[in-house]
């Protein structure tokens, strides 16, 4: 019998993703959003997404928790990893078992440092439509086996929606520069982590039920993320977000 929840939890995955047409679109609260419903909807443990500039320098740009997302920075000063190998081939890396030799000559700092975290293999997906590669997407697996055939297929339809979705905007919003757009999207991720940082301590929790919290007022107040985090560093937000009261 087809599981109905997760249908319905499918459907509004694809449905968010596509759902960039508005007026104060919120880049890094969108891939925040996609590496979500990976780890909701696909068998891996967490995620993470690097963008491109224009001139071709992979940034860090979200990930499901803040580990994974330190190891996503750390990679790009290595200059290695499935992300990397991704975006510059612009093809899927399929799952790689992190614990081989084969795994540690290819990446020998990325693939130590993602078995010390419990990490057991790696899948990475591009973010690519026809020829242009904004990113990629990578999918981190704490079990054994590779992950499902089916389950590739449908971390590479959340990344190619979700690559269809960014475009769409920037096609609709062709008048600003591109450059200016992911340098003011990377400002906003900068004050989203201050931010973290400020509430973590307010609140007395960690780092990342600081920015779980934020998120919920965020989505429960209609309000853009890179706002809310503006108002907690100048002390304008909700008495209900700052107090641990509350």
């Amino acid at each position: 019998m087809p599981d109905k929840s997760r249908d319905d939890r499918l459907a509004a995955a694809f449905v968010e993703l596509s759902d960039t047409l508005v007026r104060d679109f919120d880049v890094i609260g969108f891939l925040h959003t996609l590496t979500e419903h990976c780890v909701g909807l696909l068998e891996v443990r967490a995620a993470g997404v690097l963008l491109a500039t224009p001139q071709g320098q992979l940034v860090d740009a979200a990930a499901s928790d803040n580990h994974t997302r330190r190891l996503e920075m750390d990679s790009i000063e290595w200059d290695e990893g499935p992300c990397r190998d991704c975006y510059h081939s612009g093809v899927q890396v399929p799952d790689v078992p992190l614990d081989t030799e084969a795994a540690r000559a290819r990446w020998p700092w990325f693939a130590p440092r993602a078995l010390e975290m419990g990490f057991t293999s790696v899948v990475a997906a591009p973010l690519r439509l026809h020829e242009q590669v904004i990113g990629a997407l990578n999918l981190f697996r704490d079990q054994s086996g590779p992950l499902d055939a089916s389950q590739l297929r449908l971390g590479q339809a959340l990344a190619d929606t979700a690559t269809i979705g960014i475009l769409q905007q920037r096609a609709v919003a062709e008048q600003m520069n591109i450059t200016a757009q992911l340098q003011a999207a990377l400002d906003s991720r900068i004050i989203v982590e201050q931010a973290k940082g400020s509430l973590s301590q307010r609140r007395r929790v960690s780092v990342e039920e600081a920015f779980v919290l934020m998120r919920i007022h965020a989505r429960d107040h209609q309000v853009r993320l890179t706002d809310i985090a503006r108002q907690i560093l100048d002390g304008t937000a909700d008495a209900s977000l700052l107090d641990r009261g509350h």
